[in-house]
C-alpha cells in the first residue's frame, strides 16, 4: 500500500467519524424484492425472454417439438451451413435432431464423435441449454463430456434449443438454482452474439465467439 492509498483511507476513516478500523463488515441492507426484482412472476416468462433476447440481437423462433428438425434444417439452408456439431443430450435425443440432419444432407456430427480441434471447422454449434433467463434474455449454458463448451463458442453461428422448464425470471433466481447445483465445469451466460469494441472504439461482432446466435423456443 502506497503512502498516497493509505492517506485516502485514513481521510475517509476520519470523515465518517471512525477512529480505527472495523472490527466486522457492516451487515447489508435487506433488498425490497418487490422494487429490485422487475419480473416477479413464472407467468409470460418464454414472451418475455423472446423480446429481451430480441433485442440483445438474437432471433427466436418459437417451435412445437414436432417442428423443431424441420425449422433447424430450413435455418442452417439459409444460413449456408453444411458441417453441423451437437451436443449429445436427452433433449437433442428426443427430438431426433442428428439423424434428420444427416437425413436431410447435413454433415452432422455430435460432440462424443470429434475432437476440439476438429470443431473449428464446423459451420454451426447446436446445443441445448441449462437455463435461459427472461429478464435479460441470457442463456446459461453448463459443459460437460457430452457437451463440450467449445459447441457455444467456437463455431461462428450458435443454435439453442430452450424448454420452457428452463426459463427463469431473472438473475436472482439463477444464482440462487446454480447455488444449490454445484457444477465441476465452467457456466456460461451468453447474452446475443459475441461483440467487441477494444479496437479504436469500433464494434465488430463475432470475433471472440459467434457472431449469430439463433434460439429456437420449445412451446
Amino acid at each position: 500500500m502506497t503512502d498516497d492509498f493509505a492517506d485516502t483511507i485514513l481521510r475517509i476513516r476520519s470523515a465518517l467519524g471512525r477512529k480505527s478500523a472495523l472490527a466486522a463488515p457492516p451487515t447489508p441492507p435487506e433488498i425490497n424484492e418487490p422494487i429490485t426484482r422487475l419480473v416477479h412472476f413464472d407467468i409470460g416468462l418464454a414472451e418475455l425472454f423472446a423480446k429481451t433476447a430480441q433485442a440483445a440481437k438474437m432471433s427466436v423462433t418459437p417451435c412445437r417439438p414436432e417442428e423443431i428438425s424441420t425449422a433447424v434444417g430450413e435455418f442452417l439452408k439459409s444460413a449456408n451451413c453444411r458441417r453441423i456439431a451437437l451436443s449429445s443430450s436427452p433433449l437433442l435425443d428426443r427430438l431426433g435432431l442428428l439423424a434428420a440432419l444427416q437425413s436431410a444432407g447435413f454433415e452432422a456430427r455430435s460432440w462424443q464423435s470429434m475432437t476440439l480441434d476438429e470443431l473449428y471447422d464446423f459451420d454451426c454449434g447446436i446445443t441445448e441449454v441449462y437455463r435461459a433467463v427472461a429478464e435479460t434474455g441470457s442463456l446459461v449454458i453448463r459443459p460437460g463430456p457430452a457437451h463440450g463448451r467449445g459447441l457455444s463458442l467456437v463455431c461462428p453461428i450458435y443454435v439453442a434449443i430452450v424448454e420452457p422448464k428452463n426459463l427463469v425470471p431473472d438473475l436472482v433466481d439463477l444464482f440462487e438454482i446454480l447455488a444449490a447445483d454445484p457444477f465441476p465445469a465452467a457456466t456460461h451466460i451468453m447474452t446475443g452474439p459475441s461483440k467487441t469494441a477494444d479496437i479504436e472504439m469500433n464494434l465488430v461482432t463475432g470475433v471472440h465467439g459467434p457472431g449469430r446466435v439463433q434460439v429456437f423456443l420449445i412451446q
